[in-house]
């Protein structure tokens, strides 16, 4: 008889191939590799953003002229800069330009895009065109123009002696009443048309049945914008502000080059204050004292309009 022998489990079965990696570590790998393509751009953004942030902050720790040794001072310059009111008049006049050059802009420019959306308008690329021409000028262009147009003898002071309100001509840079209103609607200029260009682009995936729908439940243009326009343009509400605050906040090159602060320290916002500290009064650990302070002013601001207009679907 002739007998049939099972082949042992483990010792006499020829290995079979190796069973694939789990799907969750070859995952990982593939993400590794992710961060390998990253890392130049991370890189750069270490050496020229973070790392300057960093020097900002440790210098702003001594008194230093820039030039000979510094000394440690710890938290003096902080100290010295909130019981001396320099960062609450500054930060004071940056909250004005925050409503000039962020809130205005946003309005008009949102009540010319719900217009537009509206009313059939011939040339309208044009006329965007020409809108958007402040964002694509120099802001040393802007401010000398701006300069001349606030000067005494300026086009704004002769429409006003031409339509009989002479009386209300002035130097209106050098008026410690008007000066930062004056340079506070120069932002308007400049930003609105950025404004109007995203809010534009967003009216244009606002489903058109939405409008009829509202038109017909009887929504007059005034409900019509506020129930539909306003709420379709959430996204871009959100990143105008983010852009425009951005702005104002940080805002140096047109105060600088149409008042320079002045008159007195009646238009002087941290920025202003920073420059003039590093490079003309050697203060330069005060100077990276209110650099610190205007950098978490605008990420708390930042901050704070993000989570405002933040979007409620993505958020669930």
């Amino acid at each position: 008889m002739t007998s049939t022998a099972t082949p042992r489990a483990g010792r006499d079965h020829a290995p079979g191939p190796r069973a694939p990696a789990p799907a969750p570590a070859r995952r990982r790998r593939r993400d590794w590799w992710g961060y390998l393509y990253v890392l130049p751009a991370l890189a750069v953004y270490v050496a020229f953003a973070l790392r300057p942030i960093g020097e900002t902050a440790y210098t702003s720790l001594f008194e230093w002229d820039g030039l000979t040794l510094a000394t440690w001072v710890g938290f003096d310059n902080y100290t010295e800069l909130f019981e001396s009111g320099v960062l609450q008049s500054t930060l004071g006049h940056s909250l004005v330009f925050l409503v000039f050059y962020a809130l205005l802009p946003t309005a008009v420019g949102l009540v010319i895009a719900g217009l537009m959306t509206r009313i059939r308008i011939r040339g309208l690329a044009l006329f965007r065109s020409v809108l958007f021409i402040p964002q694509i000028l120099s802001s040393v262009v802007i401010a000398v123009a701006w300069r001349w147009i606030y000067d005494l003898g300026g086009p704004l002071n002769a429409v006003l002696d031409a339509v009989g309100l002479g009386a209300l001509t002035r130097a209106w840079l050098g008026d410690f009443d008007t000066a930062l209103v004056s340079v506070g609607l120069i932002g308007t200029w400049v930003q609105f048309g950025l404004c109007m260009m995203l809010f534009l682009a967003g009216a244009q995936r606002i489903p058109r049945e939405l409008y009829e729908s509202a038109r017909i439940d009887g929504a007059g243009a005034i409900r019509e914008f506020f129930v539909v326009t306003v709420p379709g343009l959430r996204t871009e509400l959100r990143i105008a502000l983010v852009l425009t605050s951005i702005f104002a906040l940080r805002n140096f090159d047109i105060v600088w080059n149409t008042t320079a602060g002045g008159p007195g320290t009646s238009t002087t916002v941290p920025s202003v204050y920073v420059y003039e500290g590093a490079f003309l009064t050697r203060e330069v650990g005060d100077a990276a004292a209110v650099a610190v302070v205007l950098t978490l002013f605008i990420l708390v601001v930042v901050g704070a309009v993000m989570a405002g207009l933040r979007d409620r679907d993505a958020a669930r």
